[in-house]
């Protein structure tokens, strides 16, 4: 499973999301659009406009959302 995390600097639901993956024991992947420019137009080309981003394989979240993530974990 790839899972990335877009994140920003300062972002109280980026570092949320950060540590449920890591409470439940998923690996991911974190990008800061803010350091990395590559990262920023990921999120412009799919004309996203916040952070925390989150790519599940081939499901896209934007925002924290438990029950989303869990859902395109699989773990339901």
């Amino acid at each position: 499973m790839d899972i990335k995390i877009y994140s920003g600097n300062r972002c109280k639901y980026c570092t949320m999301a950060k540590d449920y993956f890591k409470q439940i024991g998923v690996e991911f992947t974190e990008y800061n659009v803010q350091e990395d420019e590559d990262a920023m137009q990921v999120l412009v080309d799919k004309n996203i406009m916040s952070v925390p981003f989150i790519m599940i394989d081939d499901v896209e979240l934007i925002g924290f959302d438990k029950d989303k993530i869990d859902e395109a974990l699989g773990r339901y």
